[in-house]
C-alpha cells in the first residue's frame, strides 16, 4: 500500500513538473521555429543557441510590478488567471503516457477532459469582466463565444472514437489502435478536433480574443507581472495537452517499435507541437464573424457526418 502510495506521488509530481517544464521549454522552442520558418534570427543572444532566452523571460516576469488595478474587481481578477493553469493542469492527470503511467486512469476520462476545458472559459470570460476596461470586455466577450461554440464541434469530434473503441477510458482508446491508429478511419473527426483544439487555445489563426491589433491584448490587458505570466504560461500548457490528446485519441498513443511507450509518445507529441508553431508562422488571423461562421456552418456538419458515417458503419458490420 505504501509503496503504491509512493509510486502515485512520483507520477503526479512527475506529471506536474513535466507538463510546466515543457510549456516553459516551447517559449523557446517556438520562437527558435518562427525563425527558421519565417527566414529570421530566432533567440541567438543569452546563452547557447539562445537557451537562456527562457530563463531570462522569467527574471523578467517576476522582477515587473504585479499591480492590479484600482478599478477592477480585485478578488476575480487576481483568482481568474489561476482558473485556466488549474483546469488544464487537472486535464493533465487523466492522460496514459505509457501502459500504467497515469495519474489516475478514470472510466469517463474523455467527459472529465471536456468538463475541464469547459471550466476554462470561466477563466478568460472573468478576466475580460472582472479587469473594467471594454478591451478587455471584447476581449472576454469574444472568448467566451468561442470557446463555448468549439466546445460542442470537439466534443463531437470525439464520439466517433468513443463508439470505435467502445470506451470513454484513454487507455482502452489507445489499445483500441493496436491495429490500426484511429486517424485513417476518424479522419474527419481528427480534422474537427484539431481545428477546434486550436481554437481552444485561442491560437493563430483563431487567436481573435486577444487579436493586438484590434483589442490592444484582449482579456489581458490589465495584466502584467507573474498574472499576465499565468495566462502565458496556459496556452502554452493547453498547446501540450491538445497535442498530447490528439496522440492519444488518433494517433495511438504510447504504440510504436523497438522504443519505450514513453519515447514514443514524447515524439508524437512534441511534432503536433511543431504544427502548432507551423499554423502561427503561415496563416493570418481570420475576421470574429468569420471565425463563428466557420464554425456553426462547416465545423458542426462535418462533426455531424463523421458520426452518422461511424454509426452507420458500426451497424452494419455488427
Amino acid at each position: 500500500m505504501l509503496g503504491e502510495t509512493i509510486r502515485l506521488l512520483i507520477i503526479v509530481f512527475g506529471v506536474l513538473i513535466v507538463a510546466l517544464s515543457t510549456a516553459a521549454g516551447l517559449i523557446w522552442l517556438e520562437r527558435r521555429l518562427l525563425g527558421l520558418w519565417q527566414d529570421r534570427y530566432g533567440p541567438n543572444r543569452v546563452g547557447p543557441f539562445g537557451l537562456l532566452q527562457v530563463l531570462a523571460d522569467m527574471i523578467k516576469v517576476f522582477a515587473k510590478e504585479d499591480w492590479t488595478p484600482p478599478f477592477a474587481d480585485a478578488v476575480v481578477f487576481v483568482v481568474a488567471p489561476a482558473v485556466i493553469i488549474v483546469s488544464v493542469a487537472m486535464s493533465f492527470t487523466i492522460i496514459p503516457f505509457a501502459p500504467g503511467t497515469a495519474v489516475v486512469d478514470l472510466d469517463i476520462g474523455v467527459l472529465f477532459f471536456l468538463g475541464m476545458s469547459s471550466f476554462g472559459a470561466y477563466s478568460v470570460a472573468l478576466a475580460g469582466w472582472a479587469s473594467d476596461n471594454k478591451y478587455s470586455l471584447l476581449g472576454g466577450l469574444r472568448a467566451a463565444a468561442q470557446m463555448i461554440s468549439y466546445e460542442v464541434f470537439m466534443g463531437l469530434s470525439l464520439m466517433g472514437v468513443v463508439m470505435q473503441a467502445g470506451s470513454f477510458n484513454l487507455s482502452t482508446i489507445v489499445e483500441a489502435q493496436r491495429n490500426l491508429w484511429f486517424c485513417v478511419p476518424q479522419i474527419l473527426g481528427l480534422i474537427v478536433f484539431a481545428q477546434a483544439g486550436v481554437a481552444e487555445t485561442r491560437r493563430v489563426p483563431f487567436d481573435l480574443p486577444e487579436a493586438e491589433s484590434e483589442l490592444v491584448a484582449g482579456y489581458h490587458s490589465e495584466y502584467s507581472g507573474m498574472k499576465f505570466g499565468m495566462f502565458f504560461v496556459g496556452e502554452y500548457l493547453g498547446i501540450t495537452l491538445i497535442s498530447a490528446l490528439m496522440t492519444t485519441l488518433f494517433f495511438g498513443g504510447w504504440m510504436g517499435p523497438v522504443l519505450p511507450p514513453i519515447v514514443w509518445f514524447s515524439l508524437k507529441t512534441l511534432l503536433l507541437i511543431c504544427v502548432f508553431v507551423l499554423l502561427r508562422a503561415s496563416l493570418p488571423r481570420l475576421r470574429f464573424d468569420q471565425l463563428m461562421a466557420y464554425g456553426w456552418k462547416v465545423m458542426l456538419p462535418l462533426a455531424l457526418l463523421n458520426l452518422v458515417v461511424t454509426g452507420g458503419i458500426l451497424i452494419a458490420t455488427g
